[in-house]
């Protein structure tokens, strides 16, 4: 470390500290953490490297601050945010942009100079009687071509904690950089808070500099706007990949059982409230990771790592019966903090748990009790709609084998799924790798949920399930996904699902648990285990396979008038979609190559032609006519 930058900070960290930092020969990180420490000012620095013991410290401190409370099972805690900080800020995050650099037309951006220097001024200070703690992590296994190192300065004992359930230690590899400015970077303060939260909500700010490649977070707890290697890192890595030839996604990596033990590892994109935790977790089936995925061609196949290794999952309707491995972690002694739940002397509740809720407890609006409400008026839930759960991936029992491998697991298909109450089928397989790019992935909506702040119920274009996080133009994005699958030996299929689609009167027209047949269904067709049925818009399974899949997998019997019911392709409301996403590119995405509008028109011309031949509703029996 440069004496000048020594001497800055000696008066913050301890000899110990200050010794943990400078065996870390990078001149970069040494500026990184003494210009946060000159900006921020905190009272003291606790550097924390991958032993034990420092890592303990960490979650001590969460308790000892107050951000986080012990419950009545070992290792358990619960966290709140503040009422108004409850999920994903989407229009405070913002990229900072220098000028001439185009990152397309659907980007939150604002000028680099002026976004430091409004994030620069709320920073300053603000740690004033507190104390930075400095973290080190791997995204993606260690010591592999997939791996990216990372650090992020917090004066949230509960965000660093977090993190540490979250990812992969990373104090060790950092060691090894040198000298090389290749890392991602994070500074983050709570601001000013009461009763343990932030409270000032106005001047909320993330604010992602993709010149330095560093994260600002400020006046916010929740995790989504301060963890940030999920999301806000993501946006960082889509960059990288771009510029490296390879993909991050917005995606679930899980292994699926199929004949004589064989496992065939899918990735899966589904936006928040989708049912990506619990088709990660589905009984049977191995995970790898249920949030973030790399996707690298390693010897002509697709090859994917967890960026994670552990989950930070919406916990409501997580009960005995739809989620039976994920509660029985969370009602199982270990290492897990709660957050946003109701806490009724010592014990978790949350919406959808399976049990009778108590009159009366805390949650994460205070001292809660039935009927209480907000100051708009609204009747505050004892548990909210986007609580969740934190915890490490090792503590699963259905934690895939290859999990840590740093190569990462072959992929044999790839997943698209939203929230479409109207429109497509529960699975159907796409004819090939353009063309389930094209129509399954870039063309995904979804119902918007309380996982970000706004209006839920609303149709939104959601391409990849990655929108909200993309740091290139949309229609590159596309580009490098088409161009992804050119020249594998063994491409992967592409599967769209649906578990929200309903009959007229509203009714859902699939179980919770339906799911674990669409898997199999997918992981047979990979192999060419099961025939299809080819329609305008792709294949969907035979009548015969799915009545005998829901009697092996399930123990139920699926009847015709199910069958039906579920795969009717509904001609009026596909092509009302196509027109929408065609105007969405046409008018919104100049850059969108030529082959992503000639298959649209392709399947546009199939759904006419069977319109033409058997109508608007078109029974699946009809196609094997």
């Amino acid at each position: 470390m440069k004496k000048g930058h020594a001497k800055i900070i000696r008066l913050k960290l301890k000899e110990d500290d200050l010794h943990k930092l400078e065996k870390i020969p990078n001149p970069r990180l040494h500026r990184f953490v003494t210009d946060a420490v000159v900006l921020c000012n905190p009272d003291s620095v606790f550097v924390c490297t991958d032993s034990p013991a420092d890592i303990e410290y960490v979650r001590k401190r969460a308790v000892e601050t107050g951000e986080e409370k012990s419950l009545k099972m070992e290792g358990h805690t619960v966290h709140f945010d503040g009422y108004y900080d409850q999920a994903r800020d989407k229009a405070n995050t913002k990229y900072l942009v220098p000028r001439g650099l185009d990152l397309g037309t659907n980007i939150n951006a604002i000028d680099r100079k002026k976004g430091l220097a409004e994030i620069r001024g709320i920073l300053k200070n603000i740690m004033v009687g507190r104390e930075m703690i400095v973290r080190f992590f791997t995204l993606g296994p260690g010591n592999s071509i997939f791996s990216i190192s990372a650090v992020q300065l917090t004066d949230s004992a509960y965000v660093a904690h977090s993190e540490d359930l979250l990812y992969r230690p990373g104090y060790e590899q950092f060691k090894q950089l040198g000298e090389s400015d290749d890392f991602f970077a994070v500074l983050h303060s709570a601001g000013e808070t009461e009763n343990n939260v932030s409270i000032n909500i106005d001047q909320r700010r993330i604010y992602i500099d993709v010149e330095e490649e560093v994260v600002y977070s400020v006046n916010t707890q929740y995790a989504g706007n301060t963890v940030g290697f999920k999301k806000l890192s993501l946006r960082l890595t889509i960059r990288k990949a771009d510029r490296e030839s390879w993909l991050a996604e917005h995606m679930l990596v899980m292994g699926i059982r199929g004949p004589k033990d064989r496992i065939t590892y899918f990735t899966a994109a589904f936006p928040s409230f989708c049912g990506k935790t619990s088709t990660a977790m589905v009984p049977g089936e191995s995970i790898v990771g249920d949030d973030i995925a790399y996707l690298r061609r390693i010897s002509g196949r697709v090859h994917a790592v967890n960026v994670e290794s552990g989950i930070f999952g919406i916990i409501q309707d997580v009960n005995p019966d739809s989620d039976p491995t994920i509660w029985k972690l969370l009602t199982s002694p270990g290492e897990i903090i709660f957050s946003n739940v109701l806490d009724v002397d010592g014990m978790p509740y949350w919406v959808g748990d399976g049990r009778k809720h108590p009159e009366r407890g805390s949650n994460y609006a205070g001292a809660w009790y039935r009927g209480m409400k907000d100051k708009e008026g609204n009747e505050i839930a004892a548990s909210h709609k986007n609580a969740r759960y934190c915890v490490r991936l090792s503590n699963f029992p259905n934690l895939d084998k290859l999990a840590d491998d740093a190569k990462g697991v072959p992929i044999g298909g790839v997943v698209y799924g939203g929230r479409d109450g109207d429109t497509l089928v529960p699975v159907q397989e796409s004819f090939s790798w353009g063309h389930g790019v094209v129509t399954m992935g870039a063309s995904l909506e979804s119902e918007t949920t309380a996982a970000t702040l706004g209006q839920e119920g609303i149709r939104s274009f959601q391409p990849m399930s990655n929108l909200d996080f993309l740091s290139i133009p949309l229609g590159r994005y596309i580009q490098n996904h088409i161009m992804f699958g050119i020249g594998l030996q063994h491409p992967p299929a592409i599967f769209a699902v649906n578990y929200f689609l309903k009959d007229k009167k509203g009714k859902y027209l699939n179980g919770i648990k339906d799911k674990y047949v669409w898997l199999k269904w997918m992981e047979l067709r990979v192999h060419g285990d099961v025939p299809a049925i080819a329609t305008p818009t792709g294949f969907i399974p035979q009548f015969r396979d799915l009545a005998k899949f829901f009697k092996q997998v399930l123990d139920k019997d699926y009847s015709e008038k199910e069958y039906v019911e579920q795969f009717t392709l509904r001609i009026p409301e596909i092509l009302k979609k196509i027109i929408r996403i065609e105007k969405i590119y046409r008018t919104g995405i100049m850059d969108s190559p030529h082959i992503f509008y000639d298959i649209l028109h392709e399947q546009r011309q199939r759904l006419l032609e069977a319109r033409e031949k058997y109508g608007e509703y078109i029974s699946p029996f009809k196609f094997l006519e």
